[in-house]
């Protein structure tokens, strides 16, 4: 594996899973893999479990690791290609992501939506670029449009909760919110979903559907309640409207996830990726609900990275072998 930034960079994602549930049993396993490898993490936005996880993984496999936050550490970076650099922007990607490819045998880069241009950002202008000059392998930390690591994650969790034999009916529902949010944590977690072997459904506010390049194949609705009935797992998250871009249309009924709604469930388990804003988006007796797993979501993004990371280092090191092997003959 050489990039890692949506469900289809992955040939087996169901096999991911188990990988990772294997490594969550015998986690320093794998200690040697990352001996004198290095994995360089670069932030342009806030980051919490991400940040510490990713970090945590790679030392857990035996990696250094280094950590830029580039959009208050770094000379001011010039994305765009064929540009004359007289104004504000000091240091090109093409030279930067160079460097940071001779330095990094990984790296990670974690880049939000502007929310300003849809075009730009569904791109992935900002990933794009960091890949085509970086020539090392790339873990996406979160995206413009994805956040693969926490849709992993969430995999991994319904993975060990689901009942055995059961396909489990999913449900993401929208939530309130007081600033347009990004899209990337609802289409991550919507194609991850479709490709593993659920039921899928969505329910949002009307003006709130999301892209149909990450929820065809789901059902959509724009009656929560009716979608919350018999749930097995209700994902709760906000994002602002995909149109008009980054938009956030008045909405007029209450979409927080109650304790009244939830009872139309099957006793559903709850999940949040994280930061949630309490009473607001779900309410704090929810969080804090026996069946809650928002917890073990934050637990498995270690292990998430870890199986992420432990491929990459496995390519790399299958490619260093060849590598040498062809040398070696060529010596001969």
């Amino acid at each position: 594996m050489k990039y890692f930034t949506t469900v289809n960079d992955i040939t087996d994602s169901g096999g991911l899973v188990k990988a990772a549930l294997a490594l969550k049993k015998n986690p320093f396993a794998h200690s040697h893999l990352g001996k004198n490898k290095t994995l360089g993490l670069i932030f342009l936005n806030p980051s919490l479990r991400t940040r510490l996880s990713t970090q945590k993984a790679a030392r857990m496999l035996g990696m250094d690791v280094v950590i830029m936050n580039m959009d208050k550490e770094s000379w001011a970076i010039e994305w765009k290609d064929d540009v004359i650099m007289n104004g504000s922007t000091v240091e090109h990607i093409k030279d930067a992501a160079a460097v940071l490819g001779m330095y990094c045998d990984i790296i990670g880069i974690r880049c939000f939506a502007s929310l300003s241009d849809r075009g730009q950002d569904y791109s992935e202008h900002l990933l794009v670029q960091l890949m085509r000059y970086c020539q090392v392998p790339v873990v996406s930390l979160e995206s413009a449009t994805l956040h693969p690591l926490q849709s992993l994650a969430d995999a991994i969790t319904i993975a060990e909760h689901q009942r055995k034999g059961i396909r489990p009916k999913v449900v993401l529902t929208w939530a309130p919110h007081i600033k347009p949010l990004p899209q990337a944590v609802a289409n991550s977690f919507s194609e991850w979903m479709l490709r593993l072997d659920t039921d899928v459904t969505i329910a949002c506010p009307e003006g709130y559907d999301l892209c149909e390049d990450y929820t065809r194949g789901a059902k959509l609705t724009h009656n929560q309640e009716e979608a919350l009935k018999d749930a097995d797992f209700i994902y709760v998250k906000n994002w602002s409207a995909y149109e008009p871009y980054g938009a956030m249309p008045e909405v007029k009924t209450n979409w927080m996830l109650t304790e009244e709604k939830y009872r139309l469930s099957a006793q559903a388990h709850i999940m949040h990726c994280l930061p949630v804003r309490r009473n607001l988006e779900l309410s704090s007796a929810l969080i804090d609900h026996p069946n809650s797993l928002v917890k073990h979501q934050a637990e498995n993004r270690l292990y998430a990275a870890m199986v992420v990371l432990k491929t990459m280092l496995e390519t790399v090191r299958k490619t260093e072998t060849s590598t040498i092997e062809v040398q070696e003959i060529e010596q001969v």
